[in-house]
């Protein structure tokens, strides 16, 4: 090819990638009305296949090579949306209980699609101007919803890890020292950093001391009471120990809302403790945080206004496609002096009232739009929809656990926020002993398996005392009272099938 030939290809050029609006338009539509046709089946289908590895990769085609030439983008959105509608497990099924994925609000499934559209890189404002600003305002209502400081700084992340990442960073900058950034996590003289956190912790916990330099011994994990609840005795104990010591205590951090079961800790005593000691407290609220905007919310869990940081997922109880976490720290500054560096190649405007540089406060420097999809429900839905919803959640979690405990197979156990417990116990099975324990663990890990794959109902599992648990979590504006009616005969019918297979296998 000459270069007058070069020349001409440039100045017609034609990318393989590129639609005319025709053509998006035509292939938008189609996909937009396959997407509702699927929404509204949703309810009356399996919540999943149940298939293997192997037979989806087989659907795939996994072992396939990458193509030599490309096709036409309407078929394969044809193909995508086929493979991902017949083989995937749907967490807006109304009878999804397992882990805290919520159903996505169809008005978030069409704000991603927008927010794509423009694709605004959320890390700085000359890139991003509105979608900065609707950013800081997201966060804004966030803070106002659940009863925080408005005037907090915080940021949108990908979830519960990364939000309480933020805050554990925060934290690590404002209370070490010396300086830590500099320095890293070594004490000069040798002293250890202390975290504190009760043994019902989200595992984050554990990543963050290691990926920030603390290690994991640097936890104490402190037990809980009869309700799972942090100790505060024990918190002051292992304190004053670590201080006699010559330990540096960091940060304590109050969970509102276990993954497990959840139990909320006694946060307001931790923020005295905290206060009392300086040390930066730290609530994960990534599941139940949004429960403090109920009126008649538990008062520990409105304490969480009084922590220097909050991480909480509106794609949780918020109801925003994944992904969409949040941090929120009281303050603004103590983000950004944990995260801002500001090398030579950054020219990002120059205002006489500058808006806000995400990049300066948070982990990412490229940011998707994420605070769209959750602008928009917040809009849709108000104060009033929202309290709504998750007080129905919660309503749900306690009939769910009415109608297991009139199961006479059904063991209940816990039912905090809007996640109940409970273990399958064959009528017959003479409880008590070690080995009808170990039979009811091994037999109702079977169990979530089998109902895992069954797609009648999905849910997750949770151990307390040793003891191997069904968990069922409510997060979802899909699920009504015929739904929770139904687990747990779905739970006892499989219950009995397994156990009698158990049996003859022995």
């Amino acid at each position: 090819m000459t270069m007058l030939d070069e020349e001409r290809r440039l100045e017609t050029r034609e990318a393989p990638l590129e639609m005319d609006p025709e053509q998006f338009r035509a292939a938008g539509h189609r996909l937009v009305d396959q997407i509702a046709a699927f929404m509204a089946r949703i309810p009356e289908g399996a919540v999943t296949p149940g298939e293997t590895p192997p037979q989806v990769r087989s659907v795939l085609g996994a072992g396939k090579s990458l193509p030599q030439k490309g096709d036409d983008p309407a078929a394969l959105l044809d193909d995508a949306a086929r493979l991902l509608f017949d083989h995937s497990l749907f967490n807006g099924h109304p009878r999804f209980f397992g882990f805290i994925t919520s159903a996505p609000a169809p008005v978030g499934v069409l704000a991603d699609l927008l927010a794509a559209s423009v694709n605004p890189n959320a890390g700085a404002w000359v890139l991003s101007p509105m979608a900065s600003e609707i950013e800081a305002q997201t966060v804004r209502w966030i803070a106002e919803l659940i009863g925080y400081p408005t005037n907090c700084g915080g940021l949108l992340v990908s979830g519960g890890n990364m939000a309480n990442f933020v805050g554990f960073l925060a934290a690590r900058k404002a209370k070490t020292p010396w300086d830590v950034r500099t320095g890293g996590a070594s004490s000069p003289d040798g002293r250890r950093m202390r975290v504190y956190t009760s043994a019902e912790t989200h595992t984050w916990v554990q990543k963050a001391a290691d990926l920030f330099g603390l290690g994991t011994d640097a936890i104490r994990w402190i037990p809980v009471d009869d309700n799972l609840r942090m100790r505060t005795d024990a918190l002051r104990t292992q304190l004053a120990e670590d201080m006699a010591a010559g330990d540096i205590p960091l940060l304590v951090v109050g969970t509102a809302g276990s993954v497990s079961t959840g139990a909320i800790d006694p946060l307001r005593e931790i923020a005295a403790i905290c206060k009392e000691h300086d040390l930066w407290f730290h609530v994960d609220g990534a599941y139940g945080g949004f429960a403090a905007a109920l009126p008649d919310a538990p008062p520990d869990i409105k304490a969480l206004s009084l922590a220097d940081s909050v991480a909480i997922d509106p794609h949780k109880w918020l109801y925003a496609p994944l992904e969409a976490g949040c941090t929120l720290v009281r303050d603004a500054t103590a983000l950004h002096d944990a995260f801002n560096y500001h090398p030579v190649y950054y020219h990002l405007g120059d205002y006489e009232e500058p808006g806000i540089n995400y990049h300066e406060y948070g982990p990412q420097n490229s940011r998707g739009f994420r605070a769209l999809k959750v602008w928009l429900a917040l809009r849709q839905a108000g104060r009033e929809g929202y309290v709504r919803m998750i007080s129905d959640d919660i309503a749900l979690n306690q009939r769910m656990y009415d109608f297991v405990k009139e199961q006479e197979e059904l063991e209940a156990f816990t039912h905090d926020l809007s996640i109940c417990t409970f273990r399958y116990v064959p009528s017959d099975l003479k409880t008590g002993t070690a080995e009808a324990e170990q039979y009811l663990n091994k037999l109702n890990t079977e169990l979530v398996t089998r109902l895992q794959n069954c797609g009648e109902a999905f849910v997750s599992n949770t151990v307390i005392n040793d003891k191997f648990l069904v968990r069922a979590c409510i997060v979802n504006f899909r699920t009504g009272l015929q739904d929770v009616r139904a687990l747990p005969s779905i739970v006892v019918r499989h219950g009995r099938e397994l156990d009698a297979e158990m049996r003859q296998a022995t």
